[in-house]
């Protein structure tokens, strides 16, 4: 499995990583393991939620040929943040708040190029969910240039209660899709604002896009009715620093 070359195996060393609070990116458990070692892990895992995966022993076999007793736990290799303490500090600072969301965005090589964009372009921090998204790996530090290791990213369960919350901090929430007739160049992106990106393949969840207050596109002239959503990030994250820049200028 390349996702990941950092992990852990064996009920006792799950169990002892989860007590010490370390990041997992995800654990997988084998379908119908032990059901003794398998109350004793539940018992940890009582009221943390963690992305728990219930796979095939052969998978888990893929992992690694040591002794994993069903359990193996992929470590994130930085610390994530929460929004609401990111946007609180940014405040604090007296600075305005420039927020990526990213929606289903699940290709790891995607993402390191979406991440290095951000941090050229002064995003303060990238919000993922918890589920269902790429999550941060050696392969995605090393595709961002190491941007990563230098910009926030906040973990977060349900992209739609970040979202209530930074509408009742008065953000401007863009959706960038297709699905609109409003341009990019004609939406005011100044002031805090939090822009969301989708996949290539489902763009943005309908759950999540009902809490946007603006949606924008991206001018297109030629046959091809899409960019790759990582150079998409990196336009529409352009724009957003420009606008900010003659703003603030201004």
């Amino acid at each position: 499995m390349k996702e990941n070359t950092d992990y852990i195996f064996g009920v006792r060393a799950v169990i002892e990583a989860i007590r010490a609070g370390k990041e997992l990116n995800k654990i997988l458990i084998q379908k119908g393991m032990n059901k003794e070692l398998f109350n004793e892990l539940k018992a940890t895992l009582k009221g943390k939620d963690y992305n728990l995966q219930f796979v095939p022993v052969e998978k888990l076999n893929k992992v690694t040929a040591n002794n994993h007793q069903g359990v193996v736990a992929f470590i994130s290799p930085v610390s994530y943040y929460k929004t609401v303490d990111i946007v609180e500090s940014l405040l604090e600072e007296k600075k305005t708040p420039n927020l990526l969301v990213l929606d289903r965005i699940t290709d790891v090589r995607n993402f390191g190029a979406i991440a290095r964009s951000a941090e050229c372009l002064g995003v303060h921090a990238i919000i993922i969910p918890a589920r269902g998204s790429v999550q941060i790996t050696p392969d995605a530090i090393k595709t961002s240039a190491g941007a990563l290791n230098r910009i926030p990213v906040c973990r977060e369960d349900h992209l739609q209660d970040v979202l209530l919350m930074l509408q009742q901090y008065d953000f401007k929430i863009v959706a960038c899709t297709e699905k609109t007739e409003g341009l990019l160049p004609d939406t005011d992106l100044t002031g805090a604002t939090a822009i969301v990106m989708g996949s290539e393949e489902n763009g943005i969840s309908p759950e999540v896009m009902k809490y946007c207050n603006k949606r924008a596109k991206i001018p297109l002239f030629g046959a091809i009715s899409s960019f790759n959503v990582s150079v998409a990030a990196g336009i529409v994250l352009y724009e957003k620093a420009m606008q900010q820049n003659h703003a603030e200028q201004a």
